[in-house]
């Protein structure tokens, strides 16, 4: 059926995660009523994109004009923006140690700038699909924009989180070279200052010294000295989409490597649980015949991905019979489980509960984060909520989200 829009005096509300269009009558509505009742929502489709020219703005340079959803599904344009004297673009992201380093001194740049004519936002320009797991270890999340909703939420982001990950449409004008980097326009929109919040990345060590002069200066209409005006952005790389083939690459080779299932006696777990190493381990209990265990598995293999090159150690214990070695092999491989997989040597399963002691009544799964020595730092009976075993990870000073 052919719809005519411009024929319906109807107000309506774009569903796209159905594609449908849902009418209902809404007589005598101007334009402006209308506009302020329709709700845009949006839904991101990162994909793989033919290599495009990235801009290079230089001082006094027109900021280029955007129009990207934020964590709610709104759009923003550059305009939106045009009764503040001055506008601060961020470009940053989820994952990045750096990024994260300057958090929290971003959002209190933006409240200390609360009562001036100063706007802020941030966008996130990274393509999910060119982040590998192993670049995820300093983080609980990646850069998909369902993940950045989570990010803007627990951080209580006071400015507009913008999504530009599908096509990097827009930020490829900008031009940014590393998340964070901040870009400063004044009241006609002209590039007054780009490059780093301030020179010091250690939380606790800096106080967005650099933004803050670009800022002050540019409200004054002053121009800041050329060697001040344009700095070097330290961070992470922005994760173009067509710079995946690494991904790609390491992916492959990943679901290449060899998967082993060694047996295990009750006395070798007794001495896996001490964790006699200098790694935070992280063992899970399944087994084939558990279906919570089977859906989750797939989250253990991502997080020794994730955290595996720092002081970091997944393990999986089985707890199929002995005599289904093959099935619990064949699950492994299934799940590229490349990792110390151990089935246990005994149909007692009694004699396992009595290793890990009182706290586990015996029942599948149970997850367990020990520290050095045999300190359980976390203990999950049950499924995981993988979101939250990320955070008791990243978040142990062992591990922690800095460099």
């Amino acid at each position: 059926m052919k719809l005519i829009l411009n024929r319906l005096p109807l107000s309506f509300v774009y569903l796209s995660t159905l594609g449908l269009l849902t009418f209902c009558s809404k007589p005598n509505v101007d334009n402006s009523e209308l506009e302020e009742q329709t709700i845009r929502s949006f839904t991101a489709n990162p994909v793989a994109v033919q290599e495009k020219e990235i801009g290079v703005l230089k001082i006094g340079d027109t900021a280029p004009p955007f129009n990207l959803p934020d964590i709610d599904g709104r759009f923003h344009q550059l305009d939106d923006f045009a009764e503040k004297e001055v506008l601060v673009v961020n470009f940053t992201c989820n994952h990045c140690p750096t990024a994260q380093a300057y958090e929290d001194r971003f959002i209190q740049l933006v409240n200390d700038y609360g009562e001036k004519s100063v706007s802020f936002v941030a966008i996130s320009p990274n393509s999910p699909i060119a982040i590998l797991p192993e670049e995820l270890g300093y983080t609980d999340l990646s850069d998909y924009y369902e993940e950045m909703k989570i990010r803007a939420e627990t951080k209580g982001y006071n400015f507009p989180y913008l999504y530009d990950g599908d096509t990097h449409e827009f930020s490829t004008a900008y031009g940014p070279t590393a998340t964070p980097h901040v870009f400063v326009f004044d009241k006609e929109r002209k590039l007054t200052y780009s490059g780093r919040i301030d020179a010091k990345e250690k939380p606790g060590t800096g106080n967005s010294e650099d933004l803050r002069a670009a800022i002050e200066a540019t409200l004054k209409g002053e121009a800041l000295q050329a060697e001040s005006a344009q700095t070097p952005a330290f961070g992470c790389s922005i994760k173009w989409a067509w710079k995946n083939e690494y991904t790609i690459k390491t992916n492959e080779d990943w679901q290449k490597r060899e998967v082993t299932l060694e047996k295990l006696s009750p006395t070798g777990l007794a001495d896996l649980l001490k964790n006699d190493t200098d790694k935070l381990l992280l063992v899970n209990f399944w087994a084939t015949w558990c279906g919570p265990c089977i859906i989750e598995y797939p989250e253990f293999v991502t997080m020794q991905r994730m955290y595996g090159a720092r002081d970091f150690q997944f393990v999986s214990v089985s707890m199929d019979s002995p005599d289904q070695e093959d099935k619990a092999l064949k699950f492994l491989k299934s799940k590229y489980s490349v990792l110390p997989n151990y089935l246990m040597d005994t149909e007692d399963k009694y004699e396992v509960i009595n290793v890990l002691g009182k706290d586990w009544n015996g029942s599948l799964p149970i997850t367990l984060l020990i520290e050095p020595g045999g300190n359980v730092a976390y203990r999950v009976p049950g499924t995981i909520d993988p979101l939250e075993m990320k955070r008791a990870i990243v978040d142990h000073p062992m591990i922690g989200r800095y460099y």
